[in-house]
């Protein structure tokens, strides 16, 4: 499934860190992309924690705390997304992962505006996390 990838390794990387893979069907091979959203979502949390923790300057901070608001939500749309998944609701399941993606867009693109730069580890996981977002959108649209 990760072959249909914009860049397989991160999929194939994922995918291979998670035992159920093994025995997983394409859906469940979706399922565990989704986890591994889930879960680079939590370290972008932290991330944006840490960084409004030290953040000087006002609005710098505001954007950040607004960028780790949108982390719990696209953890929260991620949650729906593999559920809609189980239930063959694959348009709803993508929806869901597009409108988790979303969150992160606005997110750079609100502290970018104030022409802060992450470090290059948020960057790399930001990076993971849109790579993960479509592999899994590309996947689940060839289940229609």
């Amino acid at each position: 499934q990760c072959h249909n990838a914009e860049v397989p390794e991160t999929c194939i990387k994922c995918v291979k860190s998670d035992p159920r893979s093994q025995s997983a069907d394409k859906v469940g091979i979706a399922a565990i992309i989704i986890t591994c959203l889930s879960n680079k979502a939590t370290t972008l949390i932290n991330n944006m924690t840490t960084l409004a923790s030290g953040a000087r300057d006002k609005n710098l901070k505001v954007a950040l705390r607004g960028c780790e608001k949108g982390f719990y939500y696209t953890k929260t749309n991620l949650i729906a997304a593999t559920s809609r998944l189980k239930g063959k609701e694959y348009d709803q399941t993508n929806l869901l992962v597009k409108q988790a993606l979303e969150e992160e867009f606005v997110c750079k693109m609100k502290v970018k505006a104030l022409r802060f730069n992450f470090p290059i580890s948020v960057t790399f996981d930001m990076g993971v996390y849109e790579e993960l977002s479509t592999a899994v959108m590309r996947i689940v649209d060839r289940f229609v």
